[in-house]
């Protein structure tokens, strides 16, 4: 049976009336498992003023009752965790342990988010001119929204959501078209922890609803994750609307092997980096840069055999290492990558193209591949492929591959495998990416620190979660005080001094 899917607004699920539809596929069977109304103006509008007529009250509850009601979402969520996993891995296709992950990774930032009475402190100066006073106030913004992607439809919408709501605004989440089951169902939990009605809303839509999102003066801060190209859009548009926005963009995460790396160790890492999740993680990574002939031989034979032993299958099989990609057109778009790394010169080791799993013949699977002596030219290493595709590019020496890392159009993250404590220091501080693992695949830093790319990655002064989402979602004000002390000294036309 095919579900209809509408929006939450209000503190209620509602129906479309736009007569735009869009289609949810289960990426394992490639059959349409629910329909998904896309908003129009009417729906949009109606999210915006609901929310801007619910933020004042939430604003006025002091910060440690938001954060008590963000811990009672913690609670339901973690409740319902089996039921959350479940649908997500239907619609997106990652297995059901990657799925919990994806949860689990969100409401960390929950909960740091539920700190707000700390991270909300504003600061002050006693005696900063003669009888003067001086202190600061951070304050919410009133509406804002969060644009997510398909690769993790619970953690990303928390990580926008939450430190949004601990501060105080109102909140409109416009999900994926692809996956978008879930953020629904965290609204529901929303309002069952306590959060107002009006105060978190979702709102599915295309192109369309983030155009009214960006354009509507009553929304102040945008955030959003996705590829580069409408990152830069979203956040010229923004800005030209005179909006904060928060954008980040494409990865090309490169893990470089130093000939002293435990072989193993980076080995095994670089599989489960490289092909878990399918590869449709902006943190995974996708180039391999082993330094040196005699280390590239010896990775490149550990990683064929590992290839070959993976599984790829349905997502609610215990067995599968991964499942499908999360829909035909981008199976059609990795395959064609594929082809081009061929036609280009790189040597094909594993070819996951015309993979069938048993009983899901018309799934959207693509299998593990792996290229090696894959060149800086070449378009499987220029671009972001969002695939099961690792790229083996071989280094000279350590000077070479900390230049590949760092002249790449993308700055997300990487990765350097080494038991040199001073190569890894020298690498930390050198290369020029936003975010560094030392013997650590994927270095998504924990929840009270931020997460963010540099140059094509990310665009925007503050990051995501850590206190930068605080700094984003609230404005400083700044107050000078004196009180009357009974003497008059008349109208002064001086510049006042701190002295």
């Amino acid at each position: 049976m095919v579900r209809e899917l509408g929006h939450y607004i209000d503190g209620h699920r509602v129906e479309g009336t736009s007569g735009r539809w869009g289609e949810v596929y289960d990426p394992c069977t490639g059959e349409v498992q629910a329909r998904l109304a896309l908003a129009a103006g009417e729906e949009v509008q109606r999210a915006i003023a609901g929310a801007e007529k619910a933020q004042p009250e939430w604003a006025a509850m002091n910060p440690q009752r938001r954060g008590r009601i963000l811990l009672r979402f913690v609670e339901l969520v973690n409740r319902n965790m089996d039921e959350l996993a479940e649908l997500l891995a239907s619609e997106h296709g990652k297995t059901l342990p990657d799925a919990r992950g994806d949860i689990q990774r969100g409401i960390e930032v929950v909960e740091f988010a539920a700190g707000a009475p700390h991270l909300l402190k504003g600061e002050f100066s006693d005696d900063a001119g003669a009888g003067i006073d001086v202190h600061s106030l951070r304050q919410p913004l009133g509406v804002v929204a969060g644009i997510t992607p398909f690769n993790f439809p619970a953690m990303i919408p928390l990580w926008k959501s939450a430190p949004a709501l601990a501060a105080g605004n109102a909140f409109i989440l416009k999900p994926s078209e692809r996956d978008p089951s879930v953020p629904l169902r965290l609204a529901e939990l929303y309002s069952e922890a306590g959060v107002p009605d009006g105060v978190f809303n979702v709102v599915n839509g295309d192109k369309e609803a983030v155009d009214l999102l960006l354009e509507d003066p009553r929304v102040k801060a945008i955030g959003f994750v996705g590829s580069t190209p409408i990152a830069q859009y979203i956040y010229a548009t923004a800005a030209a609307h005179g909006k904060r926005a928060q954008c980040f963009g494409g990865a090309k995460n490169h893990m470089v092997i130093l000939p002293d790396a435990d072989l193993e160790m980076a080995a095994d890492a670089l599989i489960g980096a490289g092909y878990g999740s399918a590869g449709e993680r902006c943190m995974a990574v996708s180039v391999a840069v082993p330094v040196g002939r005699e280390t590239a031989d010896a990775l490149v034979a550990k990683l064929e055999e590992r290839v070959k032993a993976l599984r790829v299958g349905h997502s609610l099989d215990k067995e599968s290492d991964f499942g499908p990609v999360v829909a035909a057109s981008a199976k059609e778009r990795i395959e064609g990558y594929i082809q081009s790394g061929v036609d280009q010169g790189a040597t094909l080791l594993a070819d996951g193209r015309g993979l069938t799993v048993e009983g899901y013949e018309n799934g959207f699977w693509v299998g593990p591949t792996l290229f090696d002596n894959v060149t800086k030219d070449m378009s499987i290493y220029r671009d972001e492929i969002f695939g099961p595709v690792l790229s083996v590019v071989r280094a000279g020496d350590y000077e070479e591959a900390l230049r590949l890392c760092s002249e790449h159009e993308f700055g997300n993250g990487v990765a350097i495998f080494t038991r040199d404590g001073d190569a890894a220091r020298d690498f930390a501080s050198r290369v020029q990416v936003g975010m560094v693992g030392i013997n650590v695949p994927i270095p998504v830093p924990i929840a009270y620190y931020t997460f963010g790319g540099w140059k094509a990655s990310g665009f925007g002064d503050l990051n995501q979660h850590g206190a930068d989402a605080f700094r984003f979602y609230t404005k400083t004000k700044t107050v000078t005080t004196r009180w009357p002390s009974g003497i008059r000294q008349g109208a002064s036309f001086i510049m006042p001094e701190g002295s």
